[in-house]
């Protein structure tokens, strides 16, 4: 049975792949002191209208007590705002500082060139990839 599990879950081989991708991209991170995850995260609040917790923890496949977890090291590192939605005190909105935007902005190009040298060895199709995981997380 280990063998068969080993060699087939997809569980399994998913796990593998998003820790070696989270690990190339931490190290692409690094000199602007970001971890992939924290990328992600502030990347989803680089919108025009600041978004909720909840939409940027569904859009993160996370749930609310990790993602707020996650946002308390960059909202000390003054990157990000949690505020009271005005129409709904109950909500609380995601905004980026000005710090957090130029983050950003020195991430962005790092995050372009890992990304381009990961997507570019994959065998086959990398849109094809993103529509089988989208497929399998649910995602449209």
């Amino acid at each position: 049975m280990t063998l068969l599990v080993r060699d087939s879950c997809l569980c399994l081989h998913t796990q593998r792949a998003a820790r070696a991708l989270a690990r190339r991209f931490d190290d692409a991170l690094r000199p602007v002191g970001l971890k992939s995850g924290q990328f992600s995260l502030l990347i989803s609040l680089n919108r025009p209208e600041a978004p909720t917790i909840g939409s940027v923890a569904s859009l993160l496949a996370m749930d609310r007590t990790t993602l707020t977890a996650n946002l308390k090291p960059l909202e000390r590192r003054g990157l990000l705002r949690v505020t009271p939605d005005a129409e709904d005190r109950r909500s609380r909105r995601l905004t980026l500082t000005a710090s957090g935007l130029a983050l950003l902005e020195q991430a962005i190009p790092i995050w372009t060139a890992a990304h381009g040298d990961i997507e570019k060895n994959v065998p086959g199709d990398p849109g094809q990839l993103r529509g089988q995981l989208n497929a399998i997380a649910g995602v449209r």
